[in-house]
């Protein structure tokens, strides 16, 4: 017999959610997760974001408020105490999940977990078998085959940005897409230098031309360049030619 009806690698949303469901299912459920239950969204993605944009918000409504007939002084933030209130909102969505889990009877396990036959997973060097396993571990992001991007400190993905212990004077973000474009309005409210350095000759190529060129136009505090082929990464310099072919360089 085995020991679960179902065990479940991957805490995000397939996950959580399955495991959820089939608890209240009366189903015996091991969920496994090695980080944090919730996945991508809710601890490196669109909750996080979402928690550092609204900061960035308040900070520009702050210094532009004479505009709705209120004077402020003194507006200024602070980075480590906008950081605190994003852990604080992921933390607690992070324990909201635990909570269903535990109101649903499925077992947590924080742990890697490898499946290592039909019904067998290894969990934390022990063996579990199951009826069945869901297979919900998600993704994670990858360096594009840039020279000079692998094992350059200055180099960081979505999730390390969202982790930087300070906003950078200058920011080059490679790619004009959703996520991007997101980072390159964040930082740029909190006052630092943004260039987005995109090979298409448009932003958020998902979207109509017309509402990306206004999105682009609405978004004060960063340049464009668009038409562009990054080539490599020297230290903190990107290095890149631009729609004439001529190299050009992004300071960051």
């Amino acid at each position: 017999m085995a020991d679960y009806d179902v065990i479940i690698l991957g805490g995000g949303p397939g996950g959580y959610l399955a495991a959820e469901r089939l608890g209240h299912a009366k189903q015996k459920v091991l969920l496994v997760e090695q980080e944090s239950l919730g996945g991508t969204c809710l601890n490196v993605g669109c909750i996080p974001t979402k928690s550092l944009l609204n900061s960035a918000k308040l900070y520009a409504h702050a210094q532009h408020s004479e505009q709705f007939g209120i004077t402020a002084t003194g507006v200024a933030y602070d980075w480590t105490q906008v950081q605190a209130w994003k852990a604080d909102v992921v933390g607690k969505l992070v324990a909201g999940v635990g909570a269903s889990e535990k109101r649903a009877g499925v077992e947590v396990a924080n742990a890697h977990g490898t499946l290592v036959g039909p019904g067998v997973v290894e969990v934390a060097g022990e063996r579990r078998t199951a009826d069945h396993v869901i297979i919900a571990t998600g993704s994670v992001p990858v360096l594009p085959p840039i020279p000079g991007a692998v094992d350059n400190p200055l180099v960081v993905d979505s999730t390390g940005l969202l982790a930087v212990p300070e906003v950078p004077k200058r920011l080059v973000v490679i790619g004009g897409g959703v996520i991007g474009v997101e980072f390159a309005s964040l930082f740029a409210a909190f006052g630092a230098q943004v260039e987005v350095v995109e090979m298409l000759p448009e932003i958020l190529a998902f979207m109509d031309d017309d509402l990306a060129a206004r999105t682009r136009k609405a978004l004060t505090g960063v340049s464009f360049r668009l038409g562009c082929r990054v080539t490599g990464i020297e230290g903190a310099t990107v290095v890149y030619t631009d729609a004439k072919g001529a190299e050009q360089r992004a300071e960051a």
